[in-house]
């Protein structure tokens, strides 16, 4: 669980709802239906017709991984890389075929079995990095989705707040009417500068900053079996692999 995500979110929100409370304010001035329909169904709307479906539900796959952030554990694969470097060089590549078979991560298992197959070190690369860029390339998607989202929140919110002020205009003569129009109108602004600046810019920056993690864990993963390819010596790997503790 990412604590800073979930106390980032009680921060933000409490500022908000705190600061209009020491004003005078109650919560219930911030809470209006046709403001909330407005703007989260016209920016949910327009992603939905911006986005191709797949990028879509990839994002929403993807959002759960900023409060429960995936674990790229870079020592212990080091350790692990080590291990199968020291079973290459005394038993050879076959050797580290069972290992190859029972490997939980996807990436980390088709990198080895490449390796058992007795695929040139420059190959093993090749189809390792082809594999790498392309799920790159659907993760910042997927953020930009959330980014993209941040973009339309305000605008739908002054169109929201447009129409309170239509809503407003229409029934000057019935002053029981206008508090209404008012505070959709008012609200939904809040609605669409809140939602996009509290939450859906910095929901999209953090997840490129997860893809671009995951983007570094798999760079040492496929430096690591490339060096075993190249039967070079354990030591030297993890010299070689410890430059990315410090990412």
């Amino acid at each position: 669980m990412d604590l800073l995500s979930i106390v980032g979110i009680v921060i933000a929100f409490g500022a908000i709802i705190g600061g209009n409370a020491l004003e005078g304010g109650h919560v219930s001035a911030l809470l209006n239906g046709p403001a909330l329909v407005i703007v989260f169904g016209g920016t949910l709307g327009a992603i939905m017709l911006q986005s191709p479906l797949s990028v879509f539900l990839h994002s929403l796959r993807l959002a759960g991984g900023v409060f429960r952030p995936p674990r790229n554990r870079i020592d212990p694969t080091i350790r692990k890389l080590i291990e199968w470097s020291n079973v290459a060089r005394k038993e050879g590549l076959l050797g580290l075929e069972s290992i190859a078979d029972t490997e939980p991560d996807l990436f980390i298992r088709k990198g080895m079995q490449l390796l058992v197959d007795g695929s040139e070190p420059e190959a093993i690369r090749a189809t390792l990095e082809v594999e790498l860029d392309s799920r790159e390339q659907q993760d910042l998607l997927a953020a930009k989705v959330f980014e993209a989202m941040g973009g339309y929140a305000p605008t739908i919110g002054i169109i929201g707040a447009v129409m309170g002020l239509i809503h407003v205009m229409q029934n000057l003569a019935d002053p029981g009417r206008l508090g209404s129009g008012i505070a959709t109108a008012f609200v939904a602004t809040i609605y669409g500068v809140g939602l996009a600046n509290l939450f859906l810019l910095p929901f999209g920056s953090k997840m490129k900053t997860l893809a671009m993690r995951k983007s570094q864990y798999q760079e040492m993963v496929i430096e690591g079996i490339v060096a075993i390819a190249e039967g070079e010596n354990p030591r030297n790997i993890e010299s070689r692999l410890q430059g990315y503790l410090g990412r």
